[in-house]
């Protein structure tokens, strides 16, 4: 489903990926881990079209995203791709239900069916009963969730995740972790996820380790 072919990424002298080659399957959940410094996030970053790499292809379902423009990628990513960060990057002055709906609104969704499934998503997640709070009124586990929720409001076929459950306590992270699963079953998405939590690395179908911009065999 998702191809790295011959990564590299460079900023300025300093090269952060030396050749990356991958391969994820669909419906797999994949956990990228490593020092800081070893080029995770740079990687998921440019499979999720955010960086271009300096050289080397991306493929997803088959299409060579390395050669969209940036309004193609764009459109791309809003369809195909779901983000979910370290910090939930909720907007404060939204309520949680308002939050979720962004995505679909940029997509030309109605509101009535944006609504309709935003609500269903804030009900899978846990927080269906909080739809109405803004993101101060909620705890960072309920946050983390809407979050989510926001990521998969356009059906993405991909979810990638940089240190999601980083600002959680250890029962939020479990019960963070359990949902990725339980939706990879429900949706046959696939995860990627960078993370430092080993529990939750160890969990993956897969196990990507980089070292100084490399894979570790």
């Amino acid at each position: 489903m998702i191809q790295g072919v011959q990564i590299h990424k460079k900023f300025n002298s300093l090269n952060v990926l030396n050749g990356i080659n991958i391969s994820i399957n669909q419906k797999e959940i994949v956990s990228i881990v490593g020092k800081s410094g070893a080029g995770k996030t740079t990687l998921l970053q440019i499979l999720g079209t955010l960086e271009k790499p300096s050289s080397g292809e991306v493929l997803i379902n088959g299409q060579n995203i390395s050669k969209l423009n940036e309004n193609e990628l764009a459109s791309f990513r809003n369809k195909n791709i779901g983000f979910i960060f370290q910090f939930h990057h909720l907007l404060p002055e939204f309520t949680a239900l308002e939050n979720v709906c962004i995505p679909a609104y940029i997509s030309k969704i109605s509101k009535k069916n944006a609504t309709e499934r935003a609500k269903y998503l804030l009900n899978l997640m846990g927080v269906g009963e909080r739809v109405n709070h803004k993101p101060n009124e909620l705890s960072g586990g309920e946050q983390q969730r809407v979050s989510v929720a926001r990521a998969l409001m356009n059906e993405p076929s991909v979810i990638l995740a940089d240190e999601p459950s980083g600002n959680l306590d250890s029962k939020s992270a479990d019960q963070l972790h359990e949902l990725f699963f339980k939706l990879r079953d429900l949706n046959n998405q696939t995860f990627i996820i960078v993370t430092h939590n080993n529990k939750l690395a160890d969990l993956a179908d897969k196990k990507i380790t980089l070292s100084d911009g490399l894979v570790l065999k």
